[in-house]
């Protein structure tokens, strides 16, 4: 596959994928792809077009539909000195596999005093608004922010899906990689040669004075929508991009709030135990005294996703729920 990096070209979040994970093909031997269609098929969603054709079969393994199977290997690889990027094709599948997240790779390190790592990078398609139904719909960061030992990666761009995907193969502990299925489509600026996001450092999306707008993943761009359409009422909102939520930057939220007095969470995971929750606990703990008005939340219903469109965007968030959040935050 071309090399896209010094192009100076817009690309699309998939390409970002297959980009970002090439380069760690070619940068260190120990890197193995697995998964379900992800040689010659190039992925459910094109995510891993062209590295088979690059690296063969050798280094690109087509694997059982088995997601047991996928992380018992990729575990066993990472344990002996490889470093595996497991992909699992839908988020919601973390179910069937979810021993192996839970109870065997984020505790092996710690178990064996540090004598083995698992330097895994679990990949999966995340989150709704596509209409793929209640199993193939779900956003679930929030699962796998209740097990420690994992490392959680959500990228909004292009650019920071190559530069967080060079952190996580590189990290010595597992890593957990949600790719957006609302953002494969998606373009933005290619990521520069020998590009590194490190992991835990939030990007100032959107620089703003009256709230502070945090956001993860495609509620990134809705976020940046909605602050966008409340500019013309004169409404300077500051947009941040988490990035991660382990490690998660706190020190930006923090800092931000002190500037702006007011929070905003918008999240795609349900309300009831999202990751909203822990940023909203943490700065009413160490930040209370910097604000001006309550925090608030903005959430997916604690209901089963449906299928039909219009159901499902009565269910999960909105520009427009998050635009109708801003305007009641700034009136309080």
């Amino acid at each position: 596959m071309a090399d896209i990096s010094a192009l100076g070209q817009t690309v699309t979040y998939r390409e970002a994928v297959a980009e970002g994970i090439a380069r760690e093909l070619r940068r260190d031997p120990a890197v193995v792809c697995l998964g379900e269609d992800i040689g010659k098929a190039g992925g459910v969603f094109k995510t891993t077009q062209g590295l088979f054709e690059e690296f063969g079969p050798g280094r690109i393994w087509d694997t059982p539909i088995s997601e047991q199977a996928i992380l018992g290997l990729a575990m066993g690889a990472a344990m002996t000195g490889m470093r595996p990027i497991a992909e699992i094709m839908f988020s919601d599948f973390f179910a069937v596999c979810w021993d192996y997240l839970a109870n065997e790779m984020p505790k092996i390190r710690y178990m064996t005093g540090g004598q083995i790592t698992v330097p895994v990078v679990v990949r999966t398609a995340n989150g709704g608004g596509l209409g793929f139904g209640a199993q193939h719909s779900q956003a679930v960061e929030n699962w796998t922010l209740a097990i420690p030992g994992l490392k959680i990666v959500a990228p909004s761009n292009p650019a920071d899906v190559v530069g967080l995907m060079a952190s996580a193969v590189r990290s010595e502990d597992p890593v957990v990689f949600f790719e957006h299925k609302g953002l494969f489509a998606s373009k933005g600026p290619a990521a520069p040669a020998d590009h590194v996001v490190p992991l835990g450092q939030a990007a100032i999306a959107r620089a703003g004075t009256d709230l502070t707008i945090v956001a993860l993943a495609v509620t990134v761009p809705m976020a940046l929508a909605a602050a966008d359409r409340l500019a013309a009422d004169g409404v300077s909102a500051e947009v941040i991009d988490l990035r991660c939520l382990v490690p998660l930057d706190m020190a930006t939220v923090l800092e931000s709030v002190g500037r702006t007095s007011r929070l905003l969470i918008v999240e795609e995971n349900p309300y009831q135990g999202g990751w909203g929750g822990t940023v909203a606990s943490i700065v009413a703990d160490e930040g209370f005294e910097l604000l001006d008005a309550p925090v608030r939340r903005i959430a997916a219903d604690c209901v089963p996703l449906p299928f039909a469109d219009a159901l499902e965007q009565q269910v999960i968030p909105t520009v427009e729920k998050v635009a109708a959040a801003i305007r009641r935050l700034m009136a309080y």
